[in-house]
């Protein structure tokens, strides 16, 4: 085999899948267009609430979370608030002793956020009831009539699960306002898109409810800091639909560095990757069984993270024109429908004075970022073909 023949494969290879992912958020991003905004009708039935706040090193944002909770128009009887804080200073720990919260201290020696909800759950009292659960990140903001509101989407939805849209709260750097455009990208597409068509929309970490008693005993089960992402694999099996409410905001703080992006994305994309690997085998019974939401989820798995399919596309549109010119069309056109879907996907209110100077520092942000995904990816891989392994001399 020659080196040209090794060209094409590889060249083949990698456009397969990005033309697969491509055409996916191409479709859904269309298909985002023709949401329309429902007006929730008014529930006749008060869910009681328990909202639970992890929050590690959070010290600067977890007690104006807690304050925008506790000022809510819903009744105060009816929900509760535990705030989770771990690796926090004794001065936030003793403020938020003074709110009208539950404050639980754990001291994990590996801290997840999947280890602080299994803590929460394990320490609350057996006499209290819920109806259901809801998870927040610290440093998320809420208005007063959110649990108001989404006592309506709850009861409106019917289903075990449900997703609300997750909007910035800070875009005062262009890392922070590439993190905003992103998030409403997969808003548009895993969400809103996805809701379109009548398939379960992605989870995004927080601004979430579940049927308690159903978290109460799958949430034991998570074993992986990616407890968004075995939760979903989890309601998918159990053929339970995930609904958005795409006019029911909670604001979350964007990242502000390259760092913190860089370390952001790394954590996702092995995260998506070990979702994929212990999910794959599912694919064939699902697509038998006619199960579309967990064949199409599986499916969101396989698909090229958009980091590093931008990346990929860049550097084969850079490279190729090179080695061999006529292989470099089909990446052009693939390029072309990829910046197409995200503008599709991009909420016109996003584009603004900024927007030129924070597109041109987008390929640099995204090299750097591309970088520290595939060592993580690498190291995620190489661990999973070890446990892999394993287990078949077992």
């Amino acid at each position: 085999m020659n080196l040209w023949w090794i060209l094409y494969i590889i060249d083949g290879l990698l456009f397969f899948f990005v033309a697969l992912t491509v055409l996916y958020l191409l479709t859904f991003s269309i298909a985002s267009l023709f949401s329309r905004p429902a007006e929730l009708p008014k529930a006749k039935h008060q869910n009681r609430f328990i909202v639970l706040i992890p929050s590690y090193k959070s010290d600067k944002s977890i007690l104006h979370t807690v304050n925008t909770i506790h000022g809510q128009t819903y009744s105060q009887r009816l929900f509760d608030v535990v705030v989770i804080s771990d690796h926090q200073s004794e001065m936030t720990n003793m403020h938020l002793a003074q709110c009208p919260i539950t404050l639980l201290t754990p001291n994990f020696e590996v801290s997840s956020k999947a280890k602080s909800l299994q803590y929460a759950i394990l320490n609350l009292p057996q006499f209290k009831i819920y109806d259901a659960v809801v998870v927040l990140d610290a440093g998320n903001v809420v208005e007063p009539e959110f649990l108001e509101h989404l006592n309506d989407a709850y009861e409106s939805a019917g289903t075990k699960a449900i997703q609300v849209h997750r909007l910035s709260k800070n875009r005062d750097t262009s890392v922070a306002r590439l993190d905003t455009i992103f998030e409403e990208i997969n808003n548009s597409i895993f969400r809103r898109g996805h809701i379109v068509l009548g398939l379960s929309a992605a989870l995004n970490g927080s601004g979430m409810a579940y049927d308690f008693e159903w978290f109460k005993s799958h949430i034991m089960k998570v074993k992986t800091a990616g407890e968004d992402k075995e939760l979903e694999a989890m309601l998918m099996h159990e053929g339970i639909y995930i609904d958005y409410f795409d006019n029911l905001y909670v604001f979350d703080e964007k990242t502000r560095t390259q760092s913190d992006f860089n370390q952001q994305r790394s954590r996702w994309a092995a995260t998506q990757l070990h979702a994929l690997l212990t999910n794959l085998h599912y694919l064939p019974a699902a697509l038998i069984n006619r199960r579309f939401d967990h064949f199409d989820k599986i499916i969101q798995w396989v698909l090229i993270p958009r980091t590093i399919l931008m990346g990929i596309i860049l550097v084969m549109s850079l490279i190729l024109p090179f080695i061999y010119f006529i292989l470099t069309i089909k990446w052009w056109i693939a390029g072309a429908l990829c910046l197409l879907a995200f503008s599709i996907a991009t909420p016109d209110h996003l584009v603004d004075k900024k927007w030129n100077r924070d597109f041109l520092n987008a390929p640099f942000v995204i090299g750097w970022g591309l970088l520290s995904i595939v060592h993580i990816a690498y190291i995620e891989f190489f661990n999973q073909c070890r446990i892999l392994i394993k287990k078949i001399r077992r």
